[in-house]
């Protein structure tokens, strides 16, 4: 045999694709990378659009003192300020109220939103009459604020009709007590007036344990699908009656939680009413345009139990309350309102008076005791009664027909 053949070695390229087919050790040096703007970073990838900002909006700091103004969020003007001041206090004295109405008995249950009082109000004032708004079983400070009579609000927490006042005359959707079942109404009533081509947004309150809940990841799911014109607003007030924010998510806000769905997000300081107010004005206005649902995530604290039958005291403790107490969205209101000379003591005396006088009217009128009939607890379940339901009703008649011959019997 003769010697082996040697073959012919190529030369070495240095085309991009040899670069690219070398080891690590002989690529050139990797550029390092610079820190881009949210704004050229949104404009080159499209789910950096959706993220809320890593920090909460904050216009006013807890003092009441202003931040520096920003572009992305201007202020609201003064006059709407006012206007929401006025609200916040009166909204807070039918709070108390309402809950003085259980401790009576006027009332079997009430779930207070004191602290909540920018979330209440600026997200009503966010939003037009002609739009719809979803509350939650916590949003009897919010259709206060939105003009409905208190006494019909607060009617089905005395145990009367499960919704004393007329859907369609304020727009207002029922208090949802089921957690998150608002948030598929809002989506498909949106959906519908977007359809007919009506110009209305819909506002869905939803609480933090809510967004644990499948109704709430479908109804953002079905908004985002079918851009429907809705705002689905979260106020985080840390607590899902005894459960933790810890407990309902791993992620570092609520607001991320549309980023997965779509829908662009943001959060903010639900103690802060301007930062509240102009936040929300945004995500209105966003929706209204025709680009779809908005998730605003508002960072507030719930200052009284989750209702008068809870205690508070097993699962957080005196010194968390008092560190919100000290960021009290109203004081804190007031004090950037006298700040710009929009507000001074005769003003501020004027609207206690108001709220007083609210309150008293209130508990006044809640004084009558409601004649219910307990066989209308049948009607308007179908529109056509189903077996069951009448044999229930037949039931429940008998039983009324037996209480009332026993009365007779002992007058006898």
């Amino acid at each position: 045999m003769g010697p082996p053949q040697v073959q012919e070695v190529p030369a070495v390229t240095t085309t991009p694709q040899a670069v690219r087919r070398a080891s690590p050790r002989t690529r050139p040096p990797a550029k390092k990378p610079t820190k881009a703007s949210a704004r050229e970073q949104a404009a080159t990838d499209p789910a950096a659009a959706l993220l809320p900002q890593t920090e909460p909006v904050r216009l006013l700091d807890p003092d009441g003192a202003p931040r520096p103004a920003r572009a992305d969020y201007p202020e609201p003007p003064v006059e709407a300020l006012r206007e929401m001041y006025r609200r916040m206090v009166v909204g807070r004295r039918f709070d108390t109220q309402a809950t003085a109405l259980t401790k009576q008995g006027r009332l079997a249950v009430y779930p207070s939103s004191r602290g909540q009082e920018a979330c209440q109000v600026g997200a009503v004032l966010a939003v037009r009459d002609t739009d719809w708004v979803f509350p939650t079983y916590r949003e009897s400070m919010a259709l206060v604020s939105r003009g409905i009579d208190p006494v019909e609000v607060l009617t089905l927490l005395r145990g009367d009709w499960h919704c004393g006042y007329d859907p369609t005359r304020v727009h207002t959707a029922p208090q949802c007590t089921p957690l998150a079942t608002q948030c598929v109404h809002a989506a498909g009533l949106a959906y519908g007036e977007a359809h007919q081509g009506r110009d209305t947004v819909a506002l869905a309150f939803v609480g933090d344990g809510a967004t644990s809940e499948g109704d709430f990841h479908e109804g953002v799911n079905f908004a985002a699908v079918f851009k429907a014109p809705v705002v689905f607003f979260v106020q985080n007030n840390k607590y899902a009656i005894s459960v933790p924010l810890s407990r309902q998510t791993a992620a570092p806000s609520l607001a991320y939680k549309g980023v997965g769905y779509g829908v662009p997000s943001e959060q903010v300081d639900g103690n802060d009413p301007v930062a509240v107010l102009a936040v929300l004005t945004r995500a209105v206005a966003h929706a209204r345009a025709g680009n779809g649902p908005y998730l605003v995530e508002a960072h507030t604290y719930r200052m009284e139990p989750h209702t008068n039958a809870d205690d508070a005291t097993r699962y957080r403790d005196g010194a968390e309350v008092d560190a919100w107490r000290d960021r009290d969205p109203v004081a804190r209101l007031e004090t950037y309102l006298r700040a710009r000379g929009a507000l001074d003591d005769a003003a501020v005396a004027a609207i206690a008076e108001q709220a007083e006088a609210y309150a008293a009217d209130l508990r006044e009128r809640m004084h009558t005791q409601p004649q219910v009939d307990p066989l209308s607890l049948f009607e308007h379940v179908y529109a056509t009664p189903t077996p069951q339901l009448v044999e229930q009703r037949e039931l429940v008649r008998a039983e009324l027909a037996a209480d009332r011959e026993d009365d007779r019997e002992g007058e006898r």
